[in-house]
C-alpha cells in the first residue's frame, strides 16, 4: 500500500486485513507514504502481490516495470472502493459453489435390444423434464448404479433435445448397457454460483 499520508495507509491496511477469514487471507507486506516507484514494483513482483495506490500515482519507470513484470497496480481515492474492489478480487479466487438441481425422472418400462447401439430403454417421464445434454444417473432400488450422459433421447424415432413430464421416450446411455425395467433415469444439472466472502 502506498498512500498520500501515513494515516490513510494505516486505515487502508486495517480495513483490508479485516477481510481475512477462513476462506481467504489478506496480508499487507508493505505500507508507505509517497508515489509508487520501481522498488515497490520489484517487491510486489517478488511477493506476487498487488500494489494499491491511495491518492498517489506511479512514476513512469514504475509503470513500465509493472507492465514488464505483470504487477497489478490499482489506484483509489476512497477507502471503501478499495476494500470493495479487493473483496471482489478475493471472491474471484474462491472456487464457485456448485448446486445440483434435479430436472426430471424417466421410469424405464421396457428394454429393447439393438445390435447397433446396445440396450435401449423405453419409459415415461414421471417428473419434470429430461434434457438431452444434462448429466444423468441410473437409480435401481434406491442405489445409484451409473452416472454419465445420455447417448440418445428419442420420441418415437426422432432425436429430441428434451422430453416433458407425461410423455414417453427412448434412451440409451454412453458407456452403460445394463439398464433394466424399473430403473429410474434421473436428469440433473449443476449450477455454479460465485462464492461470497462471509
Amino acid at each position: 500500500i502506498k498512500a498520500d499520508v501515513q494515516g490513510s495507509s494505516e486505515a487502508l491496511k486495517s480495513s483490508l486485513e479485516k477481510l481475512t477469514n477462513d476462506q481467504c487471507h489478506v496480508r499487507v507486506i508493505h505500507g508507505g507514504v509517497g508515489g509508487i516507484n520501481e522498488s515497490d514494483v520489484m517487491l510486489a513482483a517478488a511477493s506476487d502481490a498487488v500494489i494499491i495506490g491511495f491518492h498517489v500515482k506511479a512514476d513512469q519507470k514504475a509503470e513500465q516495470l509493472s507492465q514488464k513484470e505483470g504487477v497489478d497496480i490499482r489506484f483509489y481515492n476512497i477507502i471503501y472502493e478499495a476494500v470493495e474492489n479487493i473483496t471482489k478480487a478475493m471472491e474471484g479466487l474462491l472456487a464457485p459453489t456448485l448446486e445440483e438441481v434435479i430436472e426430471g425422472n424417466i421410469e424405464l418400462r421396457k428394454i429393447f435390444k439393438s445390435s447397433k447401439v446396445g440396450n435401449i430403454g423405453g419409459g415415461m417421464v414421471t417428473k419434470g423434464r429430461v434434457v438431452r445434454n444434462n448429466p444423468v444417473r441410473v437409480i435401481r432400488d434406491n442405489i445409484i448404479v451409473f452416472e454419465g450422459k445420455l447417448a440418445a433421447l428419442k420420441r418415437f424415432k426422432d432425436d429430441v433435445r428434451e422430453v416433458a413430464e407425461g410423455y414417453e421416450c427412448g434412451i440409451s446411455l454412453n458407456g452403460f448397457d445394463d439398464i433394466r425395467e424399473g430403473d429410474i433415469i434421473e436428469s440433473y444439472r449443476v449450477d455454479k454460483t460465485a462464492t461470497k466472502l462471509q
